[in-house]
């Protein structure tokens, strides 16, 4: 039986994204590994949110974890900036690719934003992630601009943002 909070998948109920608390944090860096992998192989380096710090961003409240049948199987880290939002990743663990995880911790970035009173999404990836920027783009992302990457000399970043409509007081 499912609740309110609850979608069904072949895989089991999925939950609505939680936040992440400090004894999620060998969960969320062996899921992010597990889901850049792919890129890092592209990328001949891991990209930066496999080697980030996690705990600092629990502690701020900025990583939540969406669960299907128990299992992780995705995470999203939402920053709340003065003017906007800034998602810092998307992760959905292999198992879950392909299977609307991405889109649901999309969808859940464009609500805590509304929650927020903020008016726009923002994101950046690597240019050579071209599934990552056709799927936000499909998400209605739009292009904002590309630059080169500060920390990885010769990577490209691109720039992207979403405006999203802001939650009126009843």
């Amino acid at each position: 039986m499912t609740t309110a909070h609850q979608k069904t998948n072949i895989q089991g109920p999925i939950s609505e994204p939680r936040e992440a608390r400090r004894f999620d944090l060998d969960t969320i860096v062996s899921l992010t590994e597990a889901a850049y992998a792919p890129y890092t192989a592209l990328l001949g380096a891991p990209p930066i949110p496999v080697t980030e710090d996690y705990a600092p961003r629990i502690e701020r409240g900025e990583v939540w974890l969406l669960e299907s049948g128990g299992e992780p199987a995705g995470l999203l880290v939402l920053e709340r900036h003065r003017d906007h939002s800034m998602i810092f990743s998307v992760a959905v663990a292999p198992a879950f690719q392909g299977k609307g995880f991405g889109i649901a911790l999309l969808k859940h970035a464009d609500e805590q934003t509304r929650l927020w009173h903020l008016q726009e999404v923002r994101l950046y990836t690597n240019a050579r992630m071209e599934r990552n920027i056709a799927l936000y783009t499909a998400y209605g992302f739009r292009e904002t601009g590309r630059r080169p990457h500060p920390y990885r000399p010769g990577w490209t970043v691109v720039d992207m943002a979403k405006p999203v409509a802001t939650v009126t007081p009843a």
